[in-house]
């Protein structure tokens, strides 16, 4: 039985073409880049050219781009080393919605004295500007909201609040794990002052990731020890895991019309065929602003676990949200705060595709998930008579 995986905001499959340019940095061209010879210094170039594939996705400058091991090690250092060299301000906002890496380093923050405001969302998961420039004041150190959620798929208007947040003399930061390699941007024009991203997101390898750091931001470092990264990050580099985050990057520049044209149908398709054929059924999140590959449904009256289970036996991959709280048998916190009923919220599915997936695997799941929500809900004391 073949995998059919829709849990591309989890983990990505690692492209071809990225192994390949990947594959001599193992046992070929092993040298250390910060090394004086030859050998090394050949090394040095590839991370530099991988540092410009990334910025030409992003629309910055090369010198604006941190190598890090993660996106959960982008969050932090963006968020503990904004905040280290703004010590005179102790005020920091963020939302109810972001990603553990973010919520748990913010309300970890509360211990050191900093006061820590979380927005709230509405039905659709959508922000109130209005709220965050209440909160917004000469005490706002950082702002740090998400580029697009990774359960719903709803994207936040990251440019306007970028606007907001620095016109109040604020660092702005956004967790952009999700968005990138999906939508087009281009943070020359941009006022955001740090983004994260995640190689394992966008079809490169786990345990890599990077940091944008618009130029004239003030960051202190946040791993201490030699000279790599311009003194910013140090560490011996990853290099096969960065060379393959630059390929991915160049990679994803050249599929973003196919991310939200065929990915986009293909995932309207099974979105809108599942709404048809599973009565009690609703889609979570803003319909209109949100990431072209995504979909989460809840299924009244069964337990999401109990969907994914029988998917797993169909060989359709699928999640109940983020990969990072999956053991936790706690409803979603982005659906609790987005209101969902809690019934709605325990059978929450998301399904979230990449552009390697096909026509064919829609269909298949299509026509099996009114088989299996049927039988669960035979099997439920809970369907409503």
């Amino acid at each position: 039985m073949e995998t059919i995986y829709f849990d591309n905001n989890a983990t990505t499959k690692v492209a071809e073409q990225v192994l390949e340019e990947m594959r001599p940095l193992f046992c070929e061209l092993y040298g250390n880049p910060s090394s004086m010879h030859t050998f090394g210094g050949q090394i040095g170039r590839r991370i530099r050219k991988a540092r410009e594939q990334v910025a030409a996705l992003l629309g910055c400058e090369p010198t604006e781009i941190i190598f890090t091991s993660c996106g959960t090690e982008s969050d932090n250092a963006a968020i503990k080393g904004a905040l280290a060299a703004i010590p005179n301000k102790q005020k920091v906002i963020t939302t109810r919605v972001e990603h553990p890496a973010i919520l748990s380093t913010c309300r970890d923050l509360e211990s050191s004295g900093y006061t820590v405001v979380e927005l709230g969302v509405d039905k659709q998961g959508r922000l109130d500007l209005d709220e965050l420039e209440q909160h917004l004041d000469d005490d706002t150190a950082l702002v740090t909201i998400m580029h697009a959620n990774n359960e719903t798929g709803v994207m936040f208007p990251v440019e306007k609040i970028a606007r907001l947040v620095t016109d109040k003399g604020a660092v702005f930061h956004t967790d952009a794990v999700q968005a990138v390699g999906k939508i087009p941007l281009n943070l020359s024009t941009s006022r955001i002052d740090l983004l994260s991203l995640s190689g394992h997101k966008l079809h490169a390898p786990k345990g890599v990731g990077a940091l944008y750091v618009r130029k004239g931001t003030r960051l202190s470092s946040f791993m201490l020890g030699g000279h790599q990264e311009s003194g910013r990050r140090a560490g011996t580099e990853n290099v096969p895991g960065i060379v393959g985050l630059g390929k991915a990057c160049e990679l994803a520049a050249q599929n973003i019309e196919a991310e939200n044209s065929r990915v986009k149908t293909l995932r309207d398709k099974l979105e809108n065929t599942i709404l048809e054929s599973c009565p009690d059924c609703r889609v979570n999140g803003d319909p209109e602003n949100r990431l072209p590959n995504t979909t989460n449904i809840s299924f009244e009256y069964i337990e999401g676990e109990a969907i994914l289970l029988m998917l797993d036996k169909y060989g359709i991959c699928a999640s109940s949200g983020s990969a990072c709280t999956s053991g936790s048998l706690e409803p979603s916190h982005i659906l609790r705060a987005m209101g969902v009923p809690f019934t709605a919220a325990h059978g929450s599915i998301r399904f979230s595709l990449s552009r390697y997936n096909t026509e064919d695997e829609i269909d298949y799941t299509i026509k099996k998930m009114p088989q299996i929500v049927n039988r669960l809900r035979d099997l439920s004391p809970f369907v409503a008579e």
